[in-house]
């Protein structure tokens, strides 16, 4: 097999790959055993008709869609590892030759991972931002644990009011016409939770349960069901019953309740020590964030479309997966959002090249500074991704195995290590500072 390389603009190549004749006759020969078995022949048995009598009958061409299929995946992978472009695309294929006795000609268009020029990255800086948990901050956690605590009880002969829980049956018209979605029964609606249309959950405010309300609203312009957008409506509603939410005392008990600890000042003090904990962290990621893309700012690097094509693509599969797993349709949730798939794909496109961008980037620096993924490294990256989805990390690993992203797992435990490379750095630029001064 012979194989040469044309490189073509912004990082494009294109592989004129050609196999030798014999194995072109043997793909053939192949493809013969496998179809005659549905080729009928009048005067032979089913599956018995020569191959020269076949191709007699159908022309010569009739095996050599079968011969490609059959040649084309090896011969290309082969290829690959013969011309020593490291490519980073799907391969755009154009057979350019396929006949019995003559060799197999094929191109394929390929993008190569593109050449980057970094710029300053050791010992870089950005702000970091103060981390500190306030007062109020720490007084709307305990809120919302007195919130999550709270119990409802019926109110008997009193109206509603805001905060209380009305169950309601309702069903919705436009024109005076039902439509779909619009229709529930013994809904649990929190009044002034804004969890319904605005306007909606107002008009139930003075009346009590057994009342029968009528309740006109407008659908927001930019409402998910594009045929309702914009429109009014009307809707029935029945109020079922009436619960008022009674919420604990915020005292020692209350803590004792909600935690093993023994006292409310020992609540906030170990919420405060757990919401530092998060900041902290949360900040120490943006610090990172901030400082890689400062990196890839002082880069040069010319993408090809087709990386950013090929990103997105995984992007969207992400999404339909996540759909799926959640029991959906991933054309319902188009549906849903009102929009298609190439909208999604627009919607994206600047993420993806963000993502294209910073990786190649954070590989270069990783090649310059002879960063490698470790067994170990590989090992942590695992259970790590294990503890996350609650997984067995054999089970992980099997996954990722029968995925082929052995590769994308070493790609990204060596961007992580990078990454931490810039952050090390910095530290390093931070320190020797403060000595000198």
């Amino acid at each position: 097999m012979s194989v040469q390389v044309e490189k073509l603009e912004k990082n494009m190549a294109k592989l004129t790959v050609e196999v030798p004749a014999e194995d072109v006759e043997k793909a053939i020969q192949g493809a013969y055993q496998k179809m005659k078995k549905s080729i009928n022949i009048p005067g032979f048995r089913k599956g018995k008709a020569p191959r020269q009598l076949i191709e007699k009958m159908y022309g010569k061409e009739v095996f050599y869609n079968e011969a490609v299929d059959a040649m084309l995946p090896k011969a290309y992978s082969d290829a690959v590892e013969e011309c020593g472009e490291e490519i980073v695309s799907y391969p755009k294929i154009n057979v350019e030759q396929i006949e019995s006795g003559k060799p197999f000609i094929f191109t394929a268009e390929v993008a190569v991972k593109p050449a980057v020029t970094l710029g300053e990255y050791k010992g870089i800086q950005v702000e970091k931002a103060p981390v500190e948990v306030t007062e109020e901050e720490i007084q709307a956690e305990v809120d919302k644990e007195r919130e999550a605590n709270s119990r409802t009880v019926t109110v008997e002969d009193r109206a509603v009011q805001k905060g209380d829980i009305a169950t309601i049956d309702f069903e919705g018209f436009v024109d005076g016409v039902a439509f779909d979605g619009g229709k529930g029964e013994n809904y649990d609606l929190e009044i002034g939770s804004n969890t319904f249309i605005p306007g909606f959950e107002d008009q139930l405010k003075g009346h009590k349960a057994g009342d029968d309300v009528t309740v006109k609203v407008t659908f927001p312009a930019n409402y998910f069901v594009k045929d309702l957008a914009g429109k009014e409506a009307e809707f029935a509603v029945h109020v079922n019953d009436v619960k008022q939410k009674v919420l604990p005392e915020i005292n020692d008990e209350f803590a004792k309740s909600i935690s093993k600890q023994d006292s409310l000042k020992d609540l906030m003090e170990t919420m405060k020590a757990e919401m530092q904990g998060r900041a902290t962290f949360q900040a120490n990621q943006a610090y990172r964030q901030a400082l890689v893309d400062l990196a890839v700012a002082n880069a040069q690097v010319d993408i090809p479309q087709e990386m950013i094509d090929q990103r997105l693509d995984d992007m969207i599969d992400e999404i339909r997966q996540n759909i799926e797993a959640q029991g959906h349709s991933f054309e319902q949730y188009l549906k849903q959002i009102d929009k298609t798939e190439e909208d999604l794909r627009k919607d994206y496109t600047e993420t993806a090249e963000k993502n294209v961008r910073e990786g190649l980037v954070l590989n270069a620096i990783a090649d310059k500074e002879d960063i490698h993924a470790t067994d170990q490294d590989l090992s942590m990256e695992v259970f790590t991704m294990a503890q996350q989805f609650n997984a067995d990390p054999n089970e992980v690993v099997k996954i990722i195995r029968e995925q082929n992203r052995v590769g994308m797992l070493i790609d990204s435990v060596i961007r992580k290590k990078a990454a931490n490379f810039l952050a090390e750095q910095a530290k390093k630029e931070e320190k020797a500072e403060a000595e000198k001064e």
